[in-house]
């Protein structure tokens, strides 16, 4: 008996996927065993934080400037031109820590004069400066 030729045969398209996943499992027990391998701990000595020590803010800076446009640093009068480097020594003592500028002016005071003012505590980096009214 002769095999009988059809020209109706089908053809297979499904994808024959059995190799795929051997291949899978095959990549996945790699992985497992090489992790485990790969992770290990690097001990680092980190820096521990402590509770921050309490500074004492230094004492304020009283500048007063009254009705004949004089300036008084610490009750003491002051020449217009030394007031920048007396703030800027000041803020040098300690940057971080500044003290903080209590300026008493009347209310004679000319506006140039407490414009001056407060360009030289601009100037001399001043951060903490405040008004004070008696």
């Amino acid at each position: 008996m002769a095999f009988a030729q059809t020209q109706n045969r089908a053809v297979m398209a499904d994808i024959n996927i059995t190799p795929l996943v051997d291949v899978m499992l095959v990549l996945l027990v790699i992985f497992m065993i090489a992790t485990p391998v790969l992770s290990h701990s690097i001990e680092i000595p980190l820096p521990q934080i402590g509770p921050e020590p309490k500074v004492m803010p230094p004492d304020p800076v009283r500048l007063r400037v009254d009705a004949a446009n004089q300036v008084f640093w610490h009750d003491v009068a002051t020449p217009l031109s030394a007031l920048q480097n007396m703030m800027a020594a000041e803020v040098q003592r300690d940057p971080r820590n500044q003290p903080r500028l209590e300026i008493d002016a009347s209310g004679d005071a000319e506006y140039q004069i407490m414009a001056k003012v407060l360009a030289a505590a601009k100037n001399a980096e001043m951060e903490r400066i405040g008004f004070v009214q008696k």
